[in-house]
């Protein structure tokens, strides 16, 4: 599971529909820091190891920089390019590639993001007369899923800005219309305070997007009883009593959808203590699902986080795929665990994107069938009303 010991929720900060809620941690990693690598505004193309091609806007890389001995490492800072002019592609080597003997740099969320348009990427493993000749040649290639850059999400600029950094905060949690959008968890205080920033970078789904244009954020009004309340420390003591029951409210509800235990968990890298992975949720249909990566040490502490909220119909592909390929892409079996039938399935793997898996004669015998069973309901119904 996602573990927060060790970092301490804050009081929440509150901008339009944007609510920030800060986390802080009682004991900083020294030994491994992160810093970011400012690429520009071009399209990045991504060469993978098992010969395919991730292709994306990525804004920035994140260096990790660690010592074998434990003692502190240092940051080397944010460094800032000038946006371009013009509109190039750039050809990467990994998501994850070690560039010196201490240092990692991997594409964050990006790394995260390839691992879900990876799933069950091959395609139908076993030739099933319904699946067409691209499919079982190809598979799901090309795969693409949409998101949203923080600079279009609205207020999320603004909110960054007047936010204030607590002493020692190393994360964050963002909610937009109190819909979690995504965490961010660095080792150190120092790298998020250089960090910071380049949320308005990231990615993120498409219901935060439509959240933060819709839904304001709510208030969360402090209740103090003035009965108990006669000193100075009265007054702390209430106050105090009132981040410990915010706390855990947000905790045990608000976050609870991102710390449920990812279902499925991928290391990418290991090196020294600390290893680095990505993480693909249960794909539950109406509940919320996260895609994200962790660094964490030998004993499990986490050093960092980064996720991203899928949307509805990104969680529906996953439900989907994931069904397929539990019941050997068989359309029959896959229908039964789904409690539908073969035709609503293939409608719904059409409405999904899917469509072109399945052979046109195939997609259009579903058609017909569904049509025909529409027209005999209609006939065996009440009347239509008068016009």
């Amino acid at each position: 599971m996602i573990d927060l010991a060790g970092l301490d929720t804050r009081p929440a900060q509150t901008w339009g529909a944007m609510r920030l809620v800060p986390l802080v941690r009682r004991e900083p990693i020294e030994d491994l820091r992160l810093h970011a690598k400012v690429y520009g505004d071009e399209v990045s193309v991504v060469s993978l190891p098992d010969r395919t091609y991730y292709t994306a806007y990525v804004p920035h890389a994140f260096v990790a920089s660690w010592t074998g001995d434990g003692t502190p490492a240092a940051a080397y800072g944010t460094q800032l390019g000038e946006p371009l002019r013009h509109m190039c592609v750039r050809t990467r080597r990994r998501m994850a590639r070690r560039v010196d003997r201490n240092r990692l740099r991997f594409l964050p969320l990006h790394l995260a993001v390839e691992g879900l348009l990876a799933l069950h990427f091959g395609g139908p493993e076993i030739a099933w007369e319904e699946w067409s000749r691209r499919a079982i040649a190809h598979g799901l290639s090309p795969r693409a899923e949409d998101a949203y850059t923080g600079a279009e999400v609205r207020g999320l600029d603004d909110a960054l800005k007047v936010f204030e950094i607590y002493p020692g905060q190393c994360g964050l949690l963002l909610y937009t219309g109190d819909t979690l959008a995504g965490a961010f968890v660095v080792p150190h205080p120092e790298d998020y305070r250089a960090l910071h920033p380049m949320l308005i970078r990231d990615l993120y789904g498409e219901l935060v997007h439509e959240y933060a244009l819709f839904y304001p954020a709510r208030d969360f009004p402090a209740a103090i009883d003035e009965t108990e309340v006669s000193s100075l420390s009265d007054l702390r003591a209430q106050a105090e009593r009132q981040e410990r029951e915010w706390a855990g409210f947000h905790d045990s509800v608000m976050a609870a959808g991102l710390l449920r235990a990812p279902a499925r968990v991928e290391e990418v890298y290991r090196t020294g203590p600390y290893t680095l992975s990505r993480f693909l949720p249960s794909f539950e249909r109406k509940s919320e699902n996260h895609i994200g990566e962790t660094i964490t040490d030998g004993d499990g502490r986490l050093a960092y986080l980064k996720t991203f909220r899928l949307s509805e119909a990104q969680g529906r592909r996953g439900h989907l795929l994931s069904e397929l390929a539990a019941n050997g892409w068989s359309l029959p079996d896959t229908a039964a665990a789904l409690q539908t039938s073969v035709p609503l399935l293939g409608m719904r793997l059409e409405r999904a994107g899917f469509g072109y898996l399945l052979r046109q004669d195939v997609l259009d015998g579903y058609r017909k069938a569904l049509n025909e069973r529409t027209r005999r309901t209609r006939r065996g119904g009440a009347a239509s009303p008068p016009a």
